[in-house]
């Protein structure tokens, strides 16, 4: 049986796959253009908007800070919450103080059922 996902949950999901299958695209796109030419800034500039890739990063941030909101709002009814209110806030105050903290943050949040 599958577990049942919040909105915030899979639009994350959603949005992760899509970043994801736009870096392959770009990746391709990236290889090919190599083999005839060099690859400036111009054209990095031009391939990241042509593939989707620069979008798909743009709603997978958005759909990150969705989670995290989500899992900050969803946490707050667990005891576990309010004996640690403190701690735990300060982590949520803290996400975007270091790429790990708020990876971590986002893997925990997609554990929440």
């Amino acid at each position: 049986m599958k577990p049942i996902l919040a909105k915030a949950q899979l639009d994350y999901m959603k949005a992760k796959n899509m970043f994801e299958n736009r870096a392959k695209i770009l990746e391709k796109e990236i290889t090919a253009k190599r083999a005839l030419q060099e690859i400036s800034q111009d054209l990095m500039e031009e391939l990241v908007q042509a593939t989707g890739f620069h979008d798909a990063y743009n709603d997978l941030v958005i759909a990150e800070n969705a989670l995290i909101e989500w899992s900050h709002t969803t946490i707050k009814h667990e005891k576990s919450y309010r004996e640690n209110r403190v701690a735990i806030d300060t982590m949520y105050e803290n996400v975007n103080s270091s790429p790990e903290k708020r990876q971590e943050l986002i893997q925990l949040s997609m554990k929440i059922r």
